[in-house]
């Protein structure tokens, strides 16, 4: 079988990433050859002689990642409409291209997150907020538009199945649900190290993992809540640190001596095991990687219901808040965890139960499940020809194709 996955970056230390670089393992371990349409991939896959990279060259001169994102989605379009007949099963992430797909991976809603009341953006809130706003919708509208020009759509959890649905305007053929999945056994045989991140050695240790410069993933209300809290209760943050308003707001509070700012952090499964819970009251998630490597990683969790992934928490390992802006809430549940080790301990051996349950081969295997059916020994000339039948009728109210930008790169290892 050949599968093309058009996606930008195909790594380990990349959430889409992760996920597109275990897929297209499992396809070449079934004996796939794979085409990766994509900016970076992992030396490992990039070597590989059934790999062909397709390298769409990075357009960072253009001024924001909105353009430069149509860019890519212009590329990828233009080398698939001359290739697309030599590939069974094309396999895309939202909007990503202007081509028509057999897969769609949906890892991320931009209208769930412009309907959420917790949504902060808008027009009229300076330069930055109009950005956000216009990135958001504009996404919303390419990525309704891809959903409709798609065979099946893979959503990475229930609830974001629910706002694909809610969102209309765009019938599915099929919406299946295929979670995230983790490196279960590489975080539960990780050993912490807190010298290491230079972490106090006899605090209660929360940790917070996620981008540091947006206020989707919520740090403020962490910070908020950690005010609140003794002064043995600790945090650890890990994440993108240059332009983050955060460090000052930990001063703000008065308790940037227990605020630990880590900046990327590499050693991910060391620095977990190092820690006592898992913080993590984002305002809009999809699917959470990092909420899936705490669990792996024996940490009980507290997060929002706003929060993907807060769906698979039970109360046996986690602790699940109606309100992600609730600090009291928040530091209730943290006091929680900090007065019982022994609860604290239980419920973070049943979060490493439940995680056991969600590796990598098991999503990847599902995908490859699902590949096979809709290749279903219909050569991909036959099908193509069937889609194009009923592109008319689809796609009458489709925005049109931008002008595609310079020539791709082309790489290929023998």
């Amino acid at each position: 079988m050949k599968v093309a996955i058009v996606t930008h970056v195909v790594r380990h230390n990349d959430g889409q990433g992760r996920v597109n670089h275990e897929i297209a393992r499992a396809a070449l371990n079934e004996g796939f050859e794979v085409t990766l349409i994509a900016s970076h991939v992992a030396p490992d896959l990039a070597a590989h002689p059934a790999v062909n990279w397709v390298r769409v060259q990075p357009s960072r001169w253009w001024p924001t990642n909105l353009l430069r994102q149509q860019v890519f989605a212009a590329k990828s379009a233009l080398w698939l409409r001359r290739h697309r007949r030599e590939f069974d099963v094309l396999h895309v992430n939202g909007f990503i291209t202007w081509a028509r797909a057999d897969v769609n991976t949906a890892h991320f809603v931009h209208g769930g997150w412009a309907r959420s009341k917790y949504y902060p953006f808008g027009l009229t809130r300076g330069l930055w907020s109009a950005y956000q706003f216009v990135y958001t919708r504009a996404n919303a509208v390419l990525e309704r538009w891809a959903y409709r020009r798609t065979r099946v759509i893979a959503a990475v959890s229930r609830k974001v199945a629910d706002e694909i649905r809610a969102s209309g305007g765009h019938p599915v053929e099929r919406l299946d649900v295929i979670y995230n999945g983790v490196d279960t056994q590489g975080f539960a045989a990780a050993h912490g190290d807190r010298a290491k991140f230079d972490l106090p050695p006899g605090a209660f240790l929360l940790l917070f993992v996620g981008d540091l410069r947006t206020p989707r993933k919520n740090l403020g209300t962490v910070l908020d809540a950690m005010k609140q809290l003794p002064e043995h209760v600790h945090l650890a943050v890990a994440g993108y640190l240059p332009g983050s308003p955060y460090p000052d707001r930990a001063r703000a509070l008065g308790i940037a001596s227990r605020v630990h700012f880590l900046g990327l952090v590499r050693e991910m499964p060391v620095l977990m095991r190092s820690v006592d819970a898992y913080v993590f009251p984002s305002r809009y998630e999809a699917m959470s990687l990092s909420l899936l490597e705490a669990m792996a990683s024996g940490l009980p969790v507290v997060t929002a219901r706003t929060a993907g992934g807060a769906e698979i928490i039970t109360p046996e390992c986690g602790i699940v808040l109606d309100d992600p802006d609730d600090a009291p809430a928040l530091a209730g549940a943290i006091a929680q965890l900090a007065g019982d080790d022994a609860a604290r301990r239980a419920m973070g051996d049943a979060a490493a139960a439940l995680a056991g349950g969600f590796g990598w081969a098991r999503m990847a295997a599902q995908y490859i499940a699902l590949y096979r059916q809709l290749a279903g020994g219909t050569p991909a000339a036959a099908r193509d020809e069937r889609h194009e039948r009923h592109e008319e009728a689809a796609d009458c109210d489709e925005p049109a194709p931008l002008a595609p930008g310079p020539a791709f790169g082309h790489a290929k290892t023998p």
